[in-house]
């Protein structure tokens, strides 16, 4: 599998552990001294910290909408590095788009640990 395939399988799982609410699936994505940045800009230092915040907001938060991510663009930095820009789509829970929410444009900061690529920055930014 190359390196895109990877990055858009990474992808493809913090979707689908969001719509689903899998807060140990997405947690898992992140290398243990990630940073992650929300759309509301509160700045999380750490995969503990990620992980109590994720278990705290992630339970509940789909019941009326989710969203869905879409590699946007990878500039590889080094070979095991890579700024990945996603575009973030509202949806409703049976995937029609939501036309009057703003989409998220999600900028993650990827390097590949031993064979696998995890999330070592993220910011989650809103589009207006």
């Amino acid at each position: 599998m190359t390196d895109i395939a990877e990055i858009e399988d990474l992808v493809a799982t913090v979707q689908h552990s969001q719509q689903n609410e899998l807060a140990e699936e997405f947690i898992g994505l992140f290398r243990a001294d990630a940073i992650w940045t929300t759309a509301h800009g509160k700045r999380l230092t750490g995969r503990d910290e990620i992980a109590a915040f994720t278990r705290q907001v992630l339970p509940g938060a789909t019941k009326e909408s989710t969203a869905t991510y879409e590699v946007a663009h990878v500039l590889f930095i080094r070979p095991d590095v890579a700024a990945v820009k996603i575009r973030q789509r509202p949806v409703k829970p049976d995937g029609t788009v939501i036309p009057d929410q703003n989409e998220g444009s999600p900028l993650y900061v990827l390097s590949k640990e031993d064979g696998l690529w995890k999330i070592a920055a993220g910011q989650n930014t809103i589009v207006l």
